[in-house]
């Protein structure tokens, strides 16, 4: 297997031994199928990020850990990738654990396999619960800075949380469904991923509280639980509308959109307004065909060059920065799509 890194570059990017690289790339056999995987994937990521070499600068290898739909975390990685080249003269290299369904131990797992090889820091979307917030502290302890990213651990020994602010977030949503809604009595369903997510949590809080000082005749109804996945979305809010005939906009914190949009099919019902979050490929599709009536949008890239000065700030490599100012939360309408992303 031809490659021009060299091998302790692809064990680190692997997280494995240097012999069992030398044993993957000649075929000698004896390494298992997951292991052969994760150096192939390795090597490809190294390939991705071979424009930063022969820069002059420290070098630093960060971990991005993710338990989120493969549609965000293709967003996050390519934006992570987009900002590590403009960070000269230090040099980014990064290494990438993305689930869709990560069982609370093997995100555990995960964390502290980074904590015993090292690494020299962890960009973080989990789940707001005591295993994770303590595999924190074992990460800090290791001298190994965690940021949290979207949704954060405010209880956790993490270094810094980038992203939007999400209660503005849902306030922004509640205004836009009350005033396409108009001002007859009407139901909006809030569909999260989970309630173990701290920024979905914040969203609905701050959605609720804004339709409860200022829209009392709209009427909130949520789903939660199916992580983002197409089938099960489609069967909770399924389920749910059958329950609630009043229900005729979403407030979607979590994604799976156009899961829910094929429950509202399934049932024959109109869905006069949806907000959404998120500029995904699955989201801008709906947006153009007009299934969606806004999509709540932030900066990746700034999140991501944010995380990445916290990282080298924790290690003595740039200024100690002050804790990072939420992203503006963008309203994004099939008007004003961004150019790049058209």
């Amino acid at each position: 297997m031809a490659h021009p890194h060299l091998l302790k570059d692809v064990a680190s990017q692997a997280g494995t031994s240097i012999a069992t690289v030398d044993r993957v790339l000649h075929q000698r056999g004896g390494v298992r199928l997951h292991t052969v995987r994760r150096v192939e994937q390795a090597l490809a990521e190294l390939e991705r990020q071979k424009s930063q070499v022969g820069l002059v600068g420290r070098k630093f290898l960060i971990d991005l850990v993710m338990h989120t739909p493969d549609r965000f975390s293709r967003l996050v990685r390519g934006a992570l990738e987009r900002v590590m080249p403009t960070l000269h003269p230090a040099i980014f290299r990064a290494r990438y654990q993305l689930a869709e369904d990560l069982p609370v131990a093997q995100l555990v797992a995960t964390l502290d396999k980074i904590a015993r090889q090292g690494s020299h820091g962890v960009l973080l979307k989990a789940p707001d619960v005591p295993e994770v917030v303590q595999a924190v502290a074992r990460l800090q302890a290791q001298g190994i800075p965690v940021v949290t990213l979207v949704t954060d651990l405010p209880t956790s020994a993490r270094r810094a949380y980038v992203g939007m602010d999400n209660r503005a977030a849902g306030h922004t949503a509640a205004y836009l469904v009350a005033q396409w809604l108009g001002s007859a009595p009407s139901g909006v369903l809030i569909s999260a991923s989970s309630n173990r997510f701290r920024g979905e949590e914040e969203r609905e809080i701050g959605f609720r509280q804004a339709i409860r000082d200022r829209y009392p005749h709209v009427t909130v109804h949520e789903v939660s639980e199916g992580l983002g996945l197409h089938d099960a979305t489609v069967a909770l809010v399924r389920q749910r509308l059958r329950l609630c005939p009043e229900v005729e906009a979403v407030y979607s914190v979590g994604g799976a959109n156009a899961a829910i949009l094929e429950a509202f099919d399934q049932l024959q019902r109109p869905c006069r307004v949806f907000i959404a979050h998120d500029l995904d490929t699955d989201n801008l599709g709906l947006l153009r065909a007009g299934r969606l009536q806004a999509v709540l949008h932030h900066d990746l890239q700034h999140d991501m060059r944010q995380a990445c000065i916290q990282v080298m700030s924790a290690h003595g490599a740039a200024p100690v920065p002050a804790s990072p100012l939420p992203s503006s939360v963008q309203v994004v309408t099939p008007c004003n799509v961004p150019e790049q992303l058209l």
